[in-house]
């Protein structure tokens, strides 16, 4: 691990931390010591990061992986300690399709089997599930009655 490595994930975590609301702009926004108690580290840790001086140890970004939203995966190949082809995502077996129905697995059950990347798992599962309310309002939005 050398310098561009800290960098490099330094901004990706800048980034996450902006997209996700935490105020690291300003110098009393907050954003580091929100992130570090929603994650459980030190804020030391993460002001260390951010001012590109080390890289968390394991623990801590087992710790700010949850809290940024992304897998422990995405931490490992970003920060450079883990190659992409070392950390294959898991394929799901096709050996029996199975035809899958609301009815019968929850959303995550569904973005886990669909293989959704885990910093995009909330979202989808928010999506889906508003979907799948929505089809129940609207069950026969489209169909035309007898009469009609």
């Amino acid at each position: 691990m050398d310098e561009r490595d800290i960098e490099s994930f330094a901004q990706w975590i800048e980034d996450l931390m902006r997209a996700r609301g935490y105020d690291i702009e300003s110098p009393r926004g907050g954003g580091r010591t929100r992130l570090a108690a929603e994650a459980g580290v030190h804020r030391a840790a993460i002001t260390r990061l951010l001012q590109r001086k080390s890289m968390p140890d394991i623990v801590t970004m087992r710790a700010l992986a949850p809290a940024l939203g992304v897998g422990m995966r995405d931490m490992l190949i970003h920060s450079g300690r883990m190659a992409e082809e070392d950390l294959p995502v898991p394929t799901v077996p096709s050996a029996r399709p199975r035809r899958v129905t609301a009815g019968n697995m929850s959303a995550a059950e569904a973005a886990e089997l669909l293989g959704v990347p885990e910093h995009n798992r909330a979202m989808f599962v928010s999506m889906t599930e508003m979907m799948l309310r929505d089809a129940e309002v609207r069950p026969q939005a489209g169909r035309r009655t007898a009469g009609g």
